[in-house]
């Protein structure tokens, strides 16, 4: 449809498509991509032929498992996106895309409006301070209705939601909408061309209204806007696209499109807004490094990217980056800014989901894969050797299901230990150890599904048979009431210099989740090097609790008083004097096993409300509101993660199929 062409720095776009799972997002990044001719089919999420999910797993089962990069061209813009998944137990792949994008779309169904995983994601990009433009889809169902879904937006993610755009019809009669912009209508006619028009008489009073009413809401954020409004009769369309671009990008406000991506309807002017209102490279502030130092967004600059995905296919390891500053060569060799180790870079590739093409160098703004790199990790900082830089890596959430997982033959054990050191190499919030206790090797994750796709990757891709365990949650243990007081004092003879360590110290409740270490020493009794050495066996003392062996959390240690030795004290006597002292401590104080707990978001059909809130309470949940909603009813719960396991085929047991419900983690609470 429009040339490709090479792209400065100002006309990049770099952005992620976020949303609640089945709100649309997979098809509205197709149909982006063949509008902008960068695919000649539209790709259909149930038929299996879409660009993003390619792996076989997504396809099977309908919804976007892995984060996937693709890139096309816009009315002179080069456009990355990356599609991310809506599932929650896929939200460490979203946080990872999230902290090398400058802007995103957020989707939201017509229907429901924003439902907990739209919310879930909208709180991270607040977190990385991600612009946004967001589009109202599927606006052609029975029941969807823009303005419902825009007073969702404004309630419970709390923007101010500048609705530029009225519905032409509404539900199987929505054939386009009013741009009131420009105040023209744009019609699609069915065949995937649309047509800008005058707005219908029938429309044109409310039209007015509504326009004056996107004056008035952008006037109150925009001093450049306001004075014109009061000075005008009417806010030009030149000043109403400038404001809408500075409060987008400053995230005031939320620029809020409608249409049907399914339906072919609306996603030009998405695209349209992509390019006006969400930010360049250029327009964001610039990278800083952990120590201080700062990376524009300058080809020219020393050269500074950030790994943010790992991916094992057929032909190679791929690293994915997002270059902040400077120009990437093939070639080239790189600093590990975190390990100090030097990499090659062998090839750099554009990625186009599963597709490659090889390119000689990536310039700042860039994000592209590395064949190349062996030891980089996500979040890996790779920069200049003579301009060394340390970027802040995207954050990690902790896994709270795990599975027990064994090879069917034990001559597969050695397959099986580096099938599972790469899936955690390219999925950080998949973690595995061995129980020291039984033996087991475990696999834990983010929740069943979660672990249920890992478990098959390694079936297909690395052709191993395995036996998985019932998922095992990873419970807490935590001070109710403490102790004061406690000396522990260590000794130890056994020929030449001893180990001598005395120590006093006091255990009190903390903040959930914290652990805090102090000293009130004075006068020099412990040393300021054995005092870190008390801390350092503290922490080793929280590894297991004396409740069930479990982690501890919630503590504040202090360290009252001490005494040393002048020859048997060491800092090795002194760790081992913290740890054990802990441990005593920790067996005296009342102690409260703390069990996960997650948010459970349950719609049902109103007359089958009441068996689905028994079987919440059944399974320990604690109710926190219930919400109708079009023929149904929308529960909200918080229950023990432990039983949440089966919810799916019981509720789908118990409504006949037409139950749904999501989670999200929601930390842990004391096991009752």
């Amino acid at each position: 449809m429009r040339a490709r062409i090479s792209n400065p720095l100002a006309t990049v776009r770099n952005l992620g498509i976020l949303a609640h799972v089945d709100a649309g997002k997979t098809t509205v990044t197709e149909r982006m991509l063949y509008l902008a001719g960068a695919t000649h089919k539209r790709g259909e999420v149930h038929d299996g032929t879409t660009v993003t999910d390619f792996d076989q797993q997504e396809r099977e089962r309908g919804i976007t498992i892995f984060a996937a990069a693709v890139s096309c061209d816009w009315d002179g813009h080069r456009v990355n996106l990356i599609d991310t998944p809506g599932h929650v137990d896929f939200s460490d792949e979203v946080e990872r895309s999230l902290r090398v994008l400058d802007g995103a779309i957020a989707v939201f169904d017509g229907v429901a409006g924003v439902e907990p995983q739209s919310e879930a994601v909208w709180r991270r990009a607040d977190r990385y301070g991600v612009p946004r433009v967001a589009f109202v889809n599927k606006l052609d169902r029975a029941g969807a209705d823009l303005d419902t879904a825009v007073e969702s937006i404004r309630r419970r993610l709390h923007p101010a939601p500048l609705v530029v755009q009225l519905p032409i019809g509404r539900e199987d009669g929505f054939t386009g909408v009013v741009d009131l912009l420009a105040m023209r209508a744009l019609v699609w006619d069915g065949t995937g061309g649309y047509a800008s028009v005058p707005v219908p008489d029938d429309l044109l009073d409310e039209a007015r209204r509504r326009r004056r009413r996107l004056e008035e809401a952008v006037s109150e954020l925009h001093a450049g806007a306001l004075e014109e409004f009061c000075a005008e009769p009417s806010v030009s369309e030149a000043t109403l696209l400038a404001a809408l671009r500075d409060l987008t990008r400053t995230g005031e406000a939320v620029v809020v499109l409608c249409g049907s991506a399914y339906r072919d309807r609306g996603v030009e002017p998405l695209l349209d807004a992509v390019v006006r209102y969400l930010p360049s490279p250029l327009d964001v502030p610039a990278v800083r490094g952990q120590g201080g130092e700062v990376r524009p967004a300058d080809p020219d600059a020393p050269a500074a990217a950030l790994a943010f995905k790992v991916s094992a296919t057929a032909t190679g390891r791929l690293t994915y980056v997002r270059v902040y500053s400077g120009t990437l060569r093939k070639g080239d060799t790189m600093l590990d800014a975190g390990t100090g180790r030097t990499e090659r870079i062998g090839r750099i590739l554009r990625v186009q989901a599963d597709r490659h093409t090889e390119v000689e160098r990536a310039f700042a703004g860039d994000i592209v894969a590395l064949v190349g790199p062996k030891a980089a990790r996500t979040g890996t900082t790779l920069c200049a050797p003579g301009a060394p830089v340390l970027l802040e890596p995207p954050g990690a959430t902790e896994p709270v299901v795990s599975v027990a997982v064994e090879p069917r033959r034990s001559i597969d054990a050695d397959r099986l230990a580096a099938a599972l050191a790469r899936l955690a190499e390219e999925d950080p919030s998949l973690a595995v150890r061995s129980d020291a206790e039984t033996g087991q090797t475990v696999l834990s994750g983010m929740g069943e599904l979660h672990l249920e796709v890992a478990a098959e990757k390694l079936r297909r891709d690395h052709r191993l048979e395995v036996n998985v365990g019932r998922p095992q949650v990873a419970y807490r243990e935590t001070v109710v009431r403490g102790v004061r007081g406690l000396l522990y004092r260590h000794v130890k003879q056994d020929g030449g210099a001893g180990q001598f360590a005395h120590v006093v110290i006091d255990v009190e409740p903390f903040e959930e989740g914290a652990f805090a270490f102090a000293s009130t020493v004075t006068g020099g009794r412990v040393p300021r090097e054995y005092v870190r050495a008390v801390e350092a066996g503290c922490r080793d003392a929280l590894a297991a609790g004396p409740l069930g062996g479990h982690p501890v959390t919630g503590v504040r240690v202090t360290l009252t008083d001490g005494a040393t030795h002048s020859k048997d004290s060491s800092d090795l006597a002194f760790r081992t004097a913290g740890r054990l002292a802990l441990r005593e401590a920790l067996r005296a104080c009342e102690m409260r096993l703390l069990e996960p707990v997650v948010e459970v978001t349950v719609t049902v059909p109103d007359d089958m409300a009441g068996g689905v809130l028994g079987d919440l309470t059944a399974r320990r949940g604690r109710v926190s509101g219930s919400q109708g909603r079009a023929g149904a009813v929308v529960i909200t719960a918080v229950v023990p993660l432990a039983e949440v396991f089966g919810y799916a085929t019981r509720l789908r047991s118990r409504t006949q199929g037409r139950g749904t419900f999501t989670t999200r983690p929601a930390g842990y609470a004391p096991a009752r």
